[in-house]
Order: structure tokens, then sequence, then C-alpha cells
């Protein structure tokens, strides 16, 4: 049957097209023809921010004495679990060497990105976890220079919790630069960078616009739009832990959807139910985001069976997946179009976004039905390699000539009959004789 919304969402009122684009194109060729000097005008002007742009050592050390011990260790129970994943992906990333036919090898190599640039957000929330979740994984895949950004504060600067934990990771720099300045100084190599191979880390749509503008000559983790999550429940699912997660992923903001898809419709009316007073208790500014997100972008719809509740989840594919239902193997094999995927109700979005280990950097607005998030393969280049010996050389030099030729690429051709003259043919003799 057809699946029964018993919440839609409205969307958002139309946002004007190109302003974000056409600001983020103006301020790139500022910073590229003014370089340090319009970095530090864009990070006055739009942070308030006139100190120091690179932070100096005794800067990170004098804030990690202002966090509290407590939290200290809790942030290294996070990089504990986020470096440890990395590093299990980094061992599933081989070099290997094989022998095709005899005589004629090829092989894989994997080498590391030599410089990456990590974006941590700082704005409304001091985005500690996402310090851990981009540095931790370029240290893990091996790149030998990091360079992290964060927007300061007027006179603060960058978060204290933050600057721990970007230190704790493993990042060589940090400068104190937020926004398309701070992607800018990354990419161009500003304030002793050298210039960033690959661009990582969340960011609001100014950061999200300058990656995209930047990439080609740069490489990006990926075009990342608002986060957004989907819960998938039976009847054996606790109607307030359903609302809490989807209350709690709505808090990201006004523009974050999430989403609710059930076969019981009294589960999903029990959840409508207690999302008001979830919403309630929570603080003026964490309210009204959640608020504005679920009455704009909140969905609830009753689906016929899981087989339905599955196609949903696939044709939506979610940044944030999550399985509050029985059978959670069935779910794992079934479900094939999703960022991160959360499984049993004893897993909560939350654990994924700051300390459980596997990446929070992830695909969103449907991307993730051709990409997942980011890992130790995005700091790797997975390059092979060829070599040929006499044993193989005479046939494939033929099959290449042939091919070019059928192609129309004489030159090509020529290159093979001439290694087939000069290496092949004396071959050929020796056996005869």
């Amino acid at each position: 049957m057809p699946i029964t919304h018993l919440k839609t969402a409205p969307g958002l009122p139309p946002q004007p097209e190109g302003d974000t684009a056409d600001t983020v194109q103006i301020m790139l060729a500022r910073l590229r023809e003014g370089r340090e000097q319009a970095a530090r005008d864009y990070a006055a002007r739009l942070d308030g921010w006139e100190g120091e742009i690179e932070v100096p050592q005794a800067v990170i050390e004098a804030a990690a004495r202002q966090v509290p011990e407590e939290l200290k260790a809790h942030i290294q129970y996070a990089h504990d679990n986020i470096r440890r994943f990395a590093e299990a992906q980094r061992a599933t990333a081989i070099e290997f060497e094989t022998e095709l036919r005899p005589g004629l090898i090829g092989g894989q190599k994997q080498i590391p990105l030599a410089a990456a640039g990590a974006y941590v957000p700082g704005g409304r929330y001091a985005h500690i976890a996402s310090a851990l979740m981009t540095i931790a994984t370029a240290r893990a895949a091996g790149v030998p220079d990091i360079t992290a950004v964060s927007p300061p504060a007027p006179g603060r600067g960058i978060h204290p919790a933050i600057l721990y934990a970007m230190s704790l990771a493993g990042a060589d720099r940090v400068l104190a630069l937020g926004g398309v300045q701070g992607v800018a100084a990354m990419a161009l190599g500003l304030f002793g960078a050298p210039p960033a191979d690959i661009l990582v880390g969340p960011g609001n749509q100014f950061v999200a616009e300058a990656k995209r503008q930047l990439f080609g000559p740069v490489g990006i983790d990926m075009f990342a739009g608002p986060t957004d999550s989907m819960v998938l429940a039976d009847t054996t699912a606790d109607p307030l832990t359903v609302a809490w997660d989807l209350v709690g992923q709505a808090e990201h903001g006004w523009n974050s959807p999430v989403w609710l898809a059930t076969d019981s419709r009294s589960l999903a009316e029990a959840v409508l139910a207690a999302i008001p007073s979830c919403l309630a208790t929570l603080p003026e500014r964490n309210r009204s985001s959640a608020q504005a997100a679920w009455d704009a972008l909140g969905e609830v719809m009753l689906c016929a069976d899981r087989e339905e509740m599955a196609e949903a989840a696939n044709s939506y594919a979610p940044e944030h997946l999550h399985v509050q239902a029985g059978d959670l193997d069935w779910w794992k094999s079934r479900l094939t179009a999703y960022g991160s995927l959360f499984l049993g109700e004893q897993t909560t979005v939350a654990f994924g976004d700051k300390a459980s280990g596997p990446n929070h950097v992830l695909p969103t607005s449907g991307a993730a039905r051709y990409t997942g998030g980011l890992s130790v393969h995005k700091f790797l280049k997975t390059v092979t390699w060829q070599r040929v010996t006499d044993e193989a050389l005479p046939d494939l030099a033929r099959a290449t000539a042939a091919i070019s030729r059928a192609e129309g690429m004489e030159g090509h051709a020529r290159t093979a009959d001439i290694r087939l003259d000069r290496f092949a043919t004396p071959l050929r003799h020796n056996r005869a004789s």
C-alpha cells in the first residue's frame, strides 16, 4: 500500500538563489589576491578577531589547562575510539602485486596525501568531536602535515576544548580562522601552512560552497548540505526514546530534516504526542532550532511492513539511519543507502556524532545513494603500477597495436610496434634457435 504520512514536511520558505555562491566567489578572489592580509581583514570584519592567526603552542597549552579534567578524559576516550577505528580502516587499504599472465605484472600502492586541511566548526556549537573525526583520521592514514582551522570568538579565540581536541588528535598547526577565509587559508597555503591536497570537515553553507568552488585543484571530502536523520521503528520500539532521537538530531538547526518510518500506527501516534513535551524541556537556544526543524522538515511515515520501511529508507538515503526494530541482521543486510547505520535501541546517532568511533563526516541530501563518509581512504591515493617482461611483451604489444589502430590512434600503435621490434623479435629468434 502507499505510505501514509501522519506528519508531512511543509518545507522551508524559498531561499535566495545565488547569494551564497556569489559571495564566496568574490571572497575567494580577494583571498587569492590579498592572501594573508585579506584573511586577516575577513577575520576582523566577520569574526571580530584581530589576534594572532596561527595559534601559538603556549596558547594551546593554556587552553588545555582550562578544560576540566573530566571532560579531557571523555575527549581522550572518544579520540581513542576514533583513532582505533581509523587505524582498522587503514589496515584494509592494502598494497599488492599480481602476475596477470606470465611476464605481465600489475600492482597497487597506497600513498598518503602530503597535506590535509581540517575545518572545525565553532559558531553556535563548539564541535569538539569534529576536530577528532577529521584530524585523527588523517593522522591514521599517514598524512604527514595537517592544518586545522576554527572560528575564533572575539577577545577569546578558539574554544579551549576544540584547541585541546585538535592538539590531541595531532594537528601540526592551528589557525584562528573561520568561514571562507579559513577554508581558503588551507587551500592556498597561507600563514606557513603547505597548500592542502584535501579539505575536510563540516561547516555552514559558506564553508560548503567554498569547498565546492575550490574543488578540482584541491580535493574535498564531499559537498555536504544540512545534516539529516531517519529512524526506522517497529512495535518493539519505545516511543519516548524515538521521540528524543528525532528531537536530538533536529537540534542541529532549522534546515535539518528528521524522519520516522514505522509499520505501527500506535507507535507513530505516541511519538507525535511525545515530541512537544521533549521540545519544551530543552534550553531556549536548542529548542528554537529543533522546533523549527521539526515543524518545517519533520516527517512521520506509516508503512505496510518492514519491507516498505526499508524501501523508504533506501529512497531517502539519509545521512544517519537508526533502526529500532527486531531482527537487526535482516535490516543490516537489506538497507543499502545511508551515511552511517545505527543498529538497535541501545545505539543512538549521538554516539556516532561524538565518541563511538566511525566517522561522523557523512553524505547528506541523498548523496548516500552513491558515496560513503569520511574515512582514511579519503586521505590515501590508491595508485597502480605495471611492469612487462620479454615473456608477455609479444602478445601484449600485438593486442595494443591492433586495438589502437581500430580506434584510429596510430601513434599509440607505433609505441607498441617499436617494442615488438626491439624486444620481442630477438626473443623469438632465441627461442627458435
